[in-house]
């Protein structure tokens, strides 16, 4: 009998092994693949699957909407972190692409200065980010000001 209680917890311990060193799949463009839900843990996750230099400005970005927002409300949906104010709907997301981050504004034509990236709706508007320094200081401009406006319900 002793013989299989050690068995079993060899077998859980090499499973519980295996599920730690699981990685999120990258999916195209090295965009992680993080389950749908809502709150800081999985948009942290996200994060901490974000290919090489990217997870680094992913946690820059994250903190820096934090600050601006003070209880933001965070989710992925869809494979991308989004924020916006509970019971008002969502104002910004990111995802990953293979040589940039893309955030989206859901209001973005509303904000001053627009972003520049156009889109195919509408309001949105989109901010590229690529290897190197970003401007802080716009970005937390446009953070606050999308928090004020109608959130995007999805």
């Amino acid at each position: 009998m002793a013989g299989k209680t050690e068995k079993s917890k060899s077998a859980k311990k090499a499973a519980a092994k295996r599920t730690a060193a699981k990685k999120p799949v990258l999916l195209s463009g090295g965009n992680p693949q993080i389950a749908k839900g809502y709150g800081d843990a999985p948009v942290q996750a996200y994060i901490a699957a974000m290919p090489r230099w990217k997870r680094e400005v992913g946690r820059r970005l994250d903190a820096l909407i934090v600050r601006t927002v003070p209880g933001v409300h965070k989710a992925v949906k869809w494979n991308s972190p989004f924020y916006g104010i509970e019971g008002d709907g969502w104002f910004l997301s990111l995802h990953c692409f293979t040589k940039y981050l893309k955030l989206a504004f859901f209001r973005g034509t509303s904000l001053r200065p627009v972003p520049p990236g156009e889109s195919r709706q509408k309001e949105v508007r989109y901010l590229d980010i690529y290897e190197g320094e970003f401007d802080e200081a716009q970005l937390a401009a446009w953070v606050e000001q999308a928090s004020r406006l109608p959130g995007e319900r999805m």
